[in-house]
C-alpha cells in the first residue's frame, strides 16, 4: 500500500508510525485508517520488529475524527458513527493493544477526541510539556469512544475520568502525568529524543516476556485473583523455556549484558 496520510519506517527492530495530516491537526479519515491498519497487519507479521513508536506531524498528535470526512449538516440524513467505531476506531484500539511488543506514544502536540484515546491505548505515553488531551465528545453530544470509556476510569479513577467526559477541559501534559494518566511529561526538544531512546532499549529487550506482561496486566481486569495466578503459571511456565530467559540467567551469572534475540 502507497501511504500518503502517515509516514511509516522499520530500522533496528524499532517501527515508527507518524501520522502525517498535519495541516489537518492529523485528524483521521477513512483512509488514514486504512492505511493504519496495513502498518500495524505488517507488524503482526514481522518478528524482527520489537516495538512501535506512534506519534504525529507538525503541532498536533491527533484531534480525532476529521469531520469534514464524513461530515452531517442539521436535518440532513444521519451517518452511522456506530458503523464507524465497529469498522474502524475499536479495531484500532484491539490492533495496538494484541502487538506482541510494547507501543510508546510520542504526544508531540494536542491530543483531542479520538486522538487523546488513542494514545491511552499504547503502552507507554510520552507527551510534550506543551501537549494537551481533550476529551472533546461532549462538545458534540457523544460519549469518549476509541476505548475512553474504558481507558480514563482506570487510568485515573470514576471522578477525574467523569469530569474530563462530562466537561471537556483541556487537560495539560503537566496535570496528566501527576494523575497518572500518562508516563511522563518531558521538554517538548526532548520528546523524540526520549522516546526513541526508550525504543532502542526495547528493541534490545526480551521481547516475549514484555509481550506477555502486557497481555497478563490486561487479563487482570476481567480475571478474578486465581484466575489471574493460573494465567501467570502458564505464562510462565513458556517463557521459562523461551531463549530469553536461559540468556537472561546465563548473563547474569556471567556478569555480563545480556543478549536477548526476543524470543
Amino acid at each position: 500500500m502507497t501511504y500518503e496520510s502517515i509516514e511509516f519506517s522499520i530500522n533496528n527492530g524499532i517501527a515508527l508510525l507518524t501520522l502525517n495530516r498535519p495541516d489537518r491537526l492529523n485528524s483521521f479519515t477513512q483512509a488514514m485508517h486504512l492505511e493504519v491498519r496495513d502498518a500495524l497487519d505488517q507488524l503482526q507479521a514481522d518478528k524482527s520488529v520489537r516495538v512501535l513508536v506512534l506519534t504525529g506531524a507538525g503541532r498536533g498528535f491527533c484531534a480525532g475524527q476529521d469531520l469534514q470526512d464524513r461530515a452531517v449538516a442539521p436535518g440532513a440524513q444521519a451517518v452511522d458513527l456506530g458503523e464507524s467505531v465497529e469498522k474502524f476506531y475499536a479495531p484500532l484500539v484491539l490492533a495496538l493493544k494484541s502487538l506482541p511488543m510494547p507501543v510508546i506514544c510520542a504526544v508531540n502536540g494536542v491530543a483531542a477526541g479520538a486522538g487523546a484515546n488513542l494514545a491511552l491505548a499504547c503502552d507507554i505515553v510520552l507527551a510534550a510539556k506543551s501537549a494537551s488531551f481533550i476529551e472533546a465528545f461532549c462538545k458534540l453530544g457523544l460519549i469518549p469512544d476509541t476505548g475512553g470509556t474504558w481507558h480514563l476510569p482506570r487510568l485515573i479513577g470514576q471522578a477525574r475520568a467523569t469530569g474530563l467526559a462530562m466537561l471537556g477541559d483541556k487537560l495539560s501534559a503537566e496535570k496528566a502525568e501527576q494523575w497518572g494518566l500518562i508516563w511522563a511529561c518531558v521538554p517538548d526538544e526532548e520528546l523524540m529524543t526520549q522516546a526513541m531512546a526508550m525504543a532502542t532499549h526495547f528493541a534490545s529487550a526480551p521481547t516475549k516476556g514484555l509481550a506477555f506482561t502486557k497481555k497478563a496486566l490486561q487479563a487482570s481486569w476481567a480475571n478474578t485473583l486465581p484466575e489471574q495466578l493460573k494465567l501467570e503459571g502458564e505464562m510462565m511456565r513458556e517463557l521459562g523455556n523461551s531463549h530469553d530467559y536461559r540468556e537472561g540467567v546465563a548473563a547474569f551469572i556471567a556478569k555480563r549484558p545480556a543478549q536477548f534475540k526476543g524470543e
